[in-house]
């Protein structure tokens, strides 16, 4: 068998969801992509992949989730909470996403960009540093500040000053606490986040997927959150994901993609940050990897 590689692509809080829903549902189905030789997450989604490089079990990946969707259901039924930033006014990201296109159509140079999208996320009001840190606290708290998976294990970011993408990997020599919350840092909404006295911002501000990164391995499958819709944002992500899935099969890998059916897309809704899809979303996502097995099975 040759080498494989999981790649994880990002999409906030309901990304996390349906991700981890999908890929219970591929194993409990009997196709354990969290077995794979390395494993990569860019944003909410390096998340998914921590957890699964530290050990946790792919088939139960969504119980926490669906259990949390439970408890917020049964206390605060329709009452509108959940969204955005977990209840708070949603944060202005015009300026975000303009940024992000101009980087992404390739109308001015990207790391010039990713460094003014760097200065927007310095300079916007957010929780602290510490108090964003804590949110991982469940999964990561029992862990060393320097703790690293012992599996084949990688997470993006971007250095809010320059721009200059960064994948942190073992040999970076940071803790996987810090590297997972920098990728997982949405300028306006999050903080920057500090690794060897530098802060980074989410690493989907190069891409959603960074599938290019995974070069070196002889199957790949590539999970992507959000594609397709029609507009000329999908229509740009779509262009990056086929030019990333183009390096890795021009160094001879196979490539399988994976992004949500249609009942999921539906389930997930337009916001990947409302907190209150999230049950539903890893619900969609398990019936996804469950129809999904049998065929992916061939390519794993």
């Amino acid at each position: 068998m040759g080498s494989r590689a999981l790649v994880l692509g990002g999409g906030g809080p309901v990304g996390i969801a349906w991700e981890s829903g999908l890929l219970a549902g591929l194993a409990r189905a009997g196709v354990d992509l969290g077995k794979a030789d390395f494993i990569m997450g860019t944003s909410a989604d390096s998340f998914v992949g921590a957890r699964l490089a530290l050990g946790a079990e792919a088939a139960g990946l969504a119980d926490p989730i669906l259990a949390d969707a439970a408890k917020a259901a049964a206390a605060t039924p329709s009452t509108g909470r959940g969204a955005g930033t977990r209840g708070g006014p949603p944060a202005d990201l015009s300026k975000l996403m303009t940024l992000m296109g101009e980087a992404q159509s390739g109308a001015r140079d990207p790391q010039a960009v990713r460094a003014e999208i760097g200065a927007f996320a310095l300079a916007a009001q957010t929780l602290d540093e510490a108090a964003f840190i804590a949110t991982f606290g469940r999964s990561f708290a029992a862990l060393p500040d320097d703790a690293w998976p012992e599996r084949g294990y990688a997470c993006t970011a971007v250095d809010a000053e320059t721009g200059a993408f960064q994948m942190w990997t073992r040999d970076s020599g940071v803790g996987v606490t810090r590297a997972v919350a920098s990728s997982c840092s949405v300028p306006g909404i999050y903080p920057p986040v500090t690794l060897d006295g530098r802060r980074y911002i989410d690493g989907g501000m190069r891409s959603s997927t960074n599938a290019d990164m995974a070069t070196g391995h002889d199957t790949v499958v590539v999970i992507a959150v959000r594609l397709g819709g029609g507009d000329e944002r999908s229509a740009r992500l779509s262009a990056t994901l086929d030019a990333e899935v183009k390096v890795l099969t021009d160094a001879g890998a196979k490539v399988t993609l994976i992004a949500p059916d249609a009942a999921s897309q539906a389930a997930m809704g337009v916001n990947l940050m409302d907190f209150r899809r999230r049950g539903d979303a890893a619900k969609a996502g398990l019936a996804q990897g469950a129809a999904l097995a049998a065929e992916l099975a061939k390519a794993w």
